[in-house]
């Protein structure tokens, strides 16, 4: 195919010039894997702040593993999806335990972490090993379908973007680290989901993608729900035990600190607390 001859050239000249100034690409592997999981369903704006924090406080794995799960929800304040503190915990006692207090750099040891799935296990060996690891995520598949299909990508990743994926990554001849970043960050900032920036796309003249005016995804809904319940409950905790909660709807917090409990987000003694 013409277009993947010099996509990769394309991309990362953009990059080279574009690229954001974020820390963790230049950090340890720790530093890699903690961005990667506080970068799942958390824009970059938010990570940033904690990432540091998280880092200045816990710079290794067993630094981390040597403190309670506990201090690492209390930590990860309002980032969302606090089981991924809870797993990160997790990952550093078993890279501590097993992996002699290091990221391990094998895609099957990272796939054997809590959290931890494909796209991870693939970004932590590239980004933080430099391994030919494939590194596929939204904005990569959305811009690989658009550029070569003409289409969008799918709800989740299909069997034909899983193939197109590597046949790019066999074409490419710049690392896979290089590629991975280029192609995420040109996903996030011009061939974005909802306003892709086409008028100014280096890509624009050979790529095959007609926009259809439809949105792609919609935002999730959080006021009212029970994660806002569950967030509720957290950032009291965050501060103290607690004997009690102040919430609308007696049932919803019921259902929250079940589950919360279910998670181990929360132990129950003689108050409520974190673990």
């Amino acid at each position: 195919m013409a277009v993947m001859a010099h996509l990769d050239r394309i991309v990362t000249e953009w990059f080279a010039e574009h690229r954001r100034d974020l820390p963790w690409r230049t950090s340890t592997p720790w530093g890699v894997y903690v961005s990667e999981i506080m970068l799942q369903q958390t824009p970059v704006v938010r990570v940033l702040p904690a990432w540091h924090e998280w880092l200045r406080r816990w710079p290794t794995p067993a630094a981390l593993a040597d403190d309670t799960p506990g201090e690492a929800i209390r930590a990860w304040g309002r980032l969302g999806y606090p089981r991924r503190a809870k797993r990160l915990h997790e990952a550093a006692v078993i890279m501590r335990d097993r992996f002699g207090g290091e990221v391990p750099a094998d895609e099957a040891d990272l796939l054997s972490l809590p959290g931890v799935g494909e796209y991870t296990a693939a970004a932590v060996a590239a980004f933080a090993y430099g391994r030919d690891a494939v590194v596929v995520d939204v904005n990569v598949r959305r811009l690989l379908v658009r550029v070569l299909t003409g289409g969008d990508p799918a709800p989740s990743f299909t069997a034909a973007e899983r193939t197109l994926a590597a046949e790019v990554h066999a074409d490419v001849e710049v690392p896979a680290a290089l590629w991975a970043a280029a192609a995420m960050e040109f996903g996030a900032l011009v061939c974005t989901a909802r306003n892709p920036d086409c008028a100014n796309c280096p890509l624009a003249e050979v790529c095959n993608w007609v926009p259809t005016g439809q949105r792609t995804s919609r935002p999730q809904a959080y006021e009212g729900t029970d994660r806002q319940a569950r967030g509720a409950v957290l950032a009291v905790l965050r501060e103290g035990p607690a004997d009690a909660f102040e919430w609308p709807d007696a049932e919803q917090l019921q259902r929250a600190l079940d589950s919360l409990l279910a998670d181990g987000l929360i132990v129950r003694e003689r108050q409520w607390s974190l673990p």
